[in-house]
């Protein structure tokens, strides 16, 4: 009878262990695999044309705050040619300038549709197709000749960056948050080409943009979606005193910041690109990135690819 129980014993010893492995297995996979990256609802894309890297260079106490504990570079490359189509063209498509072959003058007398190469919105719309799709620019060339105007997507043109600011503000605060939601801010480059790129007025125009950022965050804050939101800015290229188009260091960098409940605290590799946005949208609502695609979601930016 002894001999029983201390088999007994052993064998209800061995299943109590394999019982308490399984449960600290499921609690692993529960709190650390599965919830490592669970996608986003929302994607909001902050762009603000002529920044560069000069927000490192102003008092950017917002994108401070918002960024401190994620992803950012301030001189990620842009594209060979430092002009805002061909920067823009790749932010919003994920394919190099030579691809898409966007110029200042072709996105504004040619209308873009979804028979040509696909932006951002056009992978959004095909895989999801009920998305809340919304583009908030004061250069209207972008919503004519980037973003598809045959898919849905609120294309909002206005004149200022403080009537974007407006908008955007008003939209997020009235409705519910869209899929994607492109915010674009010209006024950098325009005081870079009136006043210099490294002049006074350049300078307190960004840092009045980063306002801008701060209360667009703040409004997705109070509401709640901080949580279920990625949250970007980007810079197509800097300036210089006089001009950009050329290939200085100041003119080929611009920032990247990514922020979200899954993203690493990072500086992003020396190999980064601001067309990394692209696939960086796509990913986080869990898109498929496409095989055309030569900008990449950078190593290390999200929890579960550590």
């Amino acid at each position: 009878m002894d001999n029983y129980n201390r088999r007994f014993g052993r064998k209800l010893n061995v299943l109590i262990c394999i019982l308490l492995l399984s449960i600290i297995g499921l609690i692993y996979y529960y709190f650390i695999v599965n919830q490592s990256f669970n996608g986003y609802k929302h994607v909001i894309i902050i762009g603000v044309d002529g920044a560069g890297m000069a927000f490192e260079k102003v008092s950017s106490p917002n994108i401070d705050r918002i960024f401190s504990n994620y992803a950012l570079r301030h001189d990620t490359k842009t594209e060979n040619i430092t002009y805002s189509a061909q920067n823009w063209g790749s932010i919003l498509t994920g394919v190099a300038c030579e691809t898409h072959k966007y110029t200042n003058d072709s996105i504004s007398e040619k209308t873009h549709y979804s028979t040509g190469i696909l932006s951002i919105f056009g992978y959004v719309r095909k895989a999801i197709p009920d998305a809340n799709l919304v583009s908030i620019v004061d250069w209207k060339s972008i919503n004519n000749g980037i973003v598809e105007n045959d898919i849905g997507v609120n294309l909002i043109n206005h004149n200022s960056d403080l009537e974007v600011l407006n908008a955007s503000v008003d939209y997020l605060s009235k409705n519910d948050i869209p899929t994607l939601m492109f915010i674009y801010f010209g006024s950098a480059d325009i005081s870079a080409h009136k006043n210099g790129g490294f002049s006074n007025e350049y300078y307190n125009t960004l840092e009045t943009i980063d306002e801008y950022i701060g209360k667009i965050y703040d409004v997705l804050d109070s509401k709640k979606q901080l949580k279920d939101t990625l949250f970007m800015v980007v810079a197509d290229h800097g300036e210089t005193v006089t001009s950009h188009g050329g290939n200085s260091k100041e003119e080929t960098s611009a920032i990247l910041a990514v922020a979200g409940n899954s993203v690493n605290k990072t500086n992003f590799d020396a190999e980064t690109h601001n067309r990394d946005a692209a696939p960086i949208v796509l990913y986080a609502l869990g898109i498929d990135i496409p095989d055309n695609f030569v900008a990449k979601v950078p190593n290390g930016l999200f929890k579960e690819s550590n």
